[in-house]
C-alpha cells in the first residue's frame, strides 16, 4: 500500500514564481519544479498531497488577503480533508514576517507550537495513526523587490526562526529542517524560490522523509 505525505504550507509550498511586478497575474510553477512533486518522484510508494495556500500563516487572519489565511484552520481542514497520512511536513512562517502582523520571533514560534499541538492532538492521531512529522523553517527574507514594503523589518526577524524552530521542535520530538541550510530565497522579490531552489529543497526533504 502506498503511504502518504502532506505537504502544508503557504506560496512556497504551492510553487509560486518570484514576483517581478506587484500586482501581477497568478502564477505558478510546474508540477516538474514544485518541491512537493520533486520529493514525489524521489520517493517511489508514497503519495505526495500539496497543501500550500499563497499568502497562508501559521495563527494570522489577514485583514488584506482574508481571515482564510491562519493556517490552524487551515491544517484541520487539511488533515480531516486527506489520509489517512504517513507523514506531514509544516513549513510556514514567511508570511507572519509581515509588517502588518508586528509579530516578534516567538510569537511566530508559539503559532507554530499551535501547529504541531494541532497535528498531534488525539483526535489527528486517532484519525491517521501515528504519523511523523518533519517541521521546516523556511530560508530567510530579503527586504527588496515589490513586494518589499510588505516585509519591513522581516529579515532581522526571520533571521532568528531557525533557532527557535529547532528548539520547538526538539522539545515536541519531532524532524527539524532548516530549509535556509539548503536553499535561499530568490533576489528578485526576497520570498520566493527559485526553481533550482524548489530542485534543492526537494532533495533536502526527501533524505529527511527517509529518515522518518
Amino acid at each position: 500500500m502506498a503511504r502518504t505525505l502532506l505537504c502544508f504550507g503557504d506560496s512556497n509550498t504551492h510553487g509560486t514564481p518570484p514576483i517581478v511586478t506587484r500586482g501581477e497575474a497568478y502564477r505558478r510553477f510546474g508540477a516538474d519544479t514544485r518541491w512537493p512533486r520533486v520529493v514525489a518522484s524521489l520517493l517511489p510508494g508514497w503519495e505526495v498531497v500539496e497543501e500550500g495556500l499563497p499568502g497562508r500563516t501559521a495563527q494570522f487572519p489577514d485583514p488584506v488577503m482574508g481571515a482564510h489565511m491562519d493556517g490552524r484552520d487551515g491544517l484541520k481542514i487539511a488533515l480531516q480533508t486527506h489520509g489517512p497520512i504517513d507523514a506531514l511536513t509544516i513549513m510556514l512562517g514567511t508570511n507572519d514576517t509581515k509588517t502588518r502582523f508586528g509579530a516578534s520571533p516567538e510569537k511566530i514560534t508559539a503559532g507554530i507550537a499551535g501547529l504541531l499541538d494541532i497535528a498531534m492532538s488525539l483526535e489527528m492521531q486517532a484519525r491517521h495513526g501515528d504519523f511523523h512529522l518533519l517541521l521546516i523553517c523556511p530560508p530567510p527574507v530579503l527586504e527588496q523587490g515589490p513586494i518589499r514594503s510588505d516585509f519591513s523589518g522581516a529579515r532581522e526577524v526571520s533571521l532568528r526562526l531557525p533557532e527557535l524552530y529547532a528548539a520547538l521542535a526538539k522539545a515536541r520530538g519531532v524532524e527539524f529542517l532548516d530549509a535556509g541550510s539548503v536553499i535561499e530565497v530568490s533576489p528578485v522579490d526576497g520570498i520566493h524560490f527559485e526553481a533550482e531552489a524548489h530542485l534543492r529543497l526537494g532533495q533536502a526533504v526527501t533524505e529527511a522523509v527517509r529518515r522518518l
